[in-house]
């Protein structure tokens, strides 16, 4: 599997609230997005993430319920000491080594696989616009899914410790993964993450085309993106 990774400020915010890990023996690839642009924002994607890897001692749903709910944990101490919100998204890509890869899912971080000129979005939002979006509750273009994009059901730092959603996926030759926050989600459109995503091109320069077009876009948010191909 080949891997890369970029994260970037973008030309809003005065720091970068999102976390990148990227592994390549073996394989790994992890994002947080920190809530807001408080320094609970940094200290949660920051905790999230280092304490989730350190608790990855295996491949298996237990221990990966574990690792997050290790992070929930982690995450509600250190909020305890600092005011105002401490919370993050966490989204995780892990290859197993025997031909499939986990997900694990807490906010609307998101995981895109292209396989055979189909570009998929795997995980789910676990935000009121996604709800919305299914139910149709408001067109998803109108102001109100705007502010709805910022209402997290499911995030780490959560009072009620939220569980991950977990997803297993068989790895083909030739399946482009990408693990991204929003900040590159928002800006980037579908058909133009198709486009990269499919192109001979390599995953550096794939996270590089898709990072400059969340410039071009606006640069609305931090944004990061991890682009895994299996060969």
């Amino acid at each position: 599997m080949i891997s890369a990774g970029v994260t970037e400020i973008g030309r809003r915010y005065r720091a970068n609230f999102d976390v990148l890990r990227i592994e390549r023996d073996p394989p790994l690839a992890v994002v947080a997005d920190g809530m807001g642009d408080s320094e609970g924002s940094a200290v949660a994607a920051r905790t999230a993430v280092d304490v989730f890897v350190e608790n990855l001692t295996g491949t298996d749903p237990t221990t990966l319920r574990h690792a997050v709910a290790e992070a929930q944990r982690r995450v509600r101490a250190a909020g305890a000491r600092i005011a105002g919100l401490t919370g993050c998204t966490l989204t995780a890509f892990v290859p197993t080594g025997l031909g499939d890869a986990w997900i694990a899912q807490v906010g609307d971080s998101r995981v895109y696989r292209y396989r055979a000129g189909l570009l998929e979005l795997l995980t789910v939002d676990h935000t009121e616009a996604w709800l919305g979006a299914v139910h149709g509750w408001y067109p998803a273009d109108s102001p109100q899914a705007a502010a709805a994009r910022y209402h997290l059901h499911r995030y780490i730092g959560h009072p009620e410790h939220p569980e991950p959603d977990l997803l297993n996926v068989a790895l083909r030759r030739g399946d482009v993964f990408c693990v991204c926050t929003d900040g590159l989600a928002e800006q980037v459109p579908y058909r133009r993450l198709r486009q990269v995503l499919g192109s001979a091109a390599t995953p550096d320069e794939q996270v590089a085309l898709l990072l400059a077009d969340s410039l071009a876009a606006g640069g609305h948010d931090n944004a990061t993106v991890a682009v895994l191909q299996v060969d």
